[in-house]
């Protein structure tokens, strides 16, 4: 089975007619899991077969809306997925501030990619202008527990809208450094970012993929453990290979 993780932040005038015709599609080609729509985009978690999940993303690509769309591929031996659900959402990943978004933003939160933010770790956790590096795990603690980088600030968490508040007493020592925003697919570290952004703090970019990202293109360089994920995997290593196939 090919698996797939994917967002995309883009106007979306009448998101049910969006959701019920993605989920179309993705019932045509045999694929199950999650569609999430909002105004704001689209956010994805599908698995099937290779040519049938890919073409499926290819016809997505031919809206202009969605022609830019990164998607995260991994591979398991069995489906992960009990069925398949499309869903309409105020949000595609729930934030509740009106800023945390490109829409509200104008432009994407700025990005360090993969083989950047290895570097600057082989560099002692210092970016190219010799800045520290502090790297910004914005996901949950639950997991946290199964991996995360080696060094980073994690937050007592357990749902993302939590991120502000437990944030707020390291934002003083942050002060002077590079902070690299990360989380499992890039949805949450950009929201992080903009949000960020916008309450003052311009030392943030987000890792562009997130871990996922990071593993298919570095792999472990700098990483502990795996990357948790929401469906029947459990988690998925550097080589994104899962825990439970």
């Amino acid at each position: 089975m090919l698996n797939l993780a994917a967002y995309h932040f883009a106007p979306v005038d009448d998101p049910r007619a969006l959701a019920d015709r993605l989920h179309e599609a993705a019932s045509l080609a045999g694929l199950k899991g999650t569609i999430l729509v909002a105004g704001e985009g689209i956010n994805l978690f599908l698995a099937g077969e290779d040519a049938a999940l890919r073409g499926f993303v290819a016809a997505l690509r031919e809206d202009p809306r969605f022609a830019t769309l990164q998607a995260k591929y991994s591979h398991s031996e069995r489906m992960p997925f009990a069925r398949l659900k499309a869903k309409v959402k105020p949000e595609i990943i729930s934030f509740r501030d009106d800023r945390a978004t490109p829409l509200a933003a104008g432009r994407r939160a700025p990005v360090v990619d993969p083989p950047t933010l290895a570097r600057w770790l082989a560099q002692g956790r210092r970016d190219d202008a010799g800045r520290p590096v502090v790297l910004l795990d914005t996901r949950n603690a639950q997991e946290v527990e199964h991996g995360t980088f080696a060094g980073a600030l994690t937050l007592p968490i357990t749902r993302f809208t939590e991120l502000p508040g437990a944030l707020a007493p390291h934002r003083d020592a942050l002060r002077g450094t590079t902070v690299v925003s990360f989380c499992t697919g890039g949805i949450r570290c950009e929201k992080a970012v903009l949000w960020m952004h916008q309450d003052g703090m311009d030392n943030v970019v987000q890792l562009d993929g997130g871990i996922l990202g990071y593993f298919e293109q570095v792999g472990a360089a700098g990483y502990d453990g795996r990357c948790f994920v929401f469906d029947d995997r459990v988690a998925l290593d550097p080589q994104l290979q899962p825990l439970a196939d």
